[in-house]
């Protein structure tokens, strides 16, 4: 058994997507429509992927204050100095609870915590 994917459901799919494009580095897989007002957007490459469905009229979405996402990062400055140019806060950290990890968390455009992790050999 393996894990597939984590499904986001989203307010804005435009917005979402370039998050996940520009911030984290994922590129779109698959993107499929399901009926005139629903779409679904994979994302990532490998194994595991990030689903987005994007639900027309759905404007308000609920993501649970206890649940975020992680991401590894080669550079933590580098996404720092990343998400300052585009106007993304650091919600917290910069974090190192031991000498072989730091990380930060934001928030994706729809108020989900995302963690980025950089491993220090």
């Amino acid at each position: 058994m393996h894990f597939n994917w984590c499904t986001l459901h989203v307010s804005n799919l435009e917005a979402s997507v370039t998050f996940y494009e520009e911030i984290v580095g994922l590129s779109i897989d698959k993107h499929y429509f399901s009926g005139s007002d629903k779409e679904i957007i994979f994302m990532g490459t490998g194994e595991t992927k990030l689903e987005l469905i994007y639900q027309k009229g759905q404007n308000e979405i609920s993501m649970g204050k206890d649940i975020s996402i992680g991401f590894e990062t080669e550079s933590l400055e580098k996404l720092m100095e990343l998400l300052k140019e585009k106007e993304i806060p650091i919600t917290g950290g910069p974090i190192q609870p031991n000498p072989s990890i730091r990380f930060i968390y934001v928030k994706d455009p729809d108020g989900l915590s995302v963690q980025f992790a950089e491993h220090i050999a």
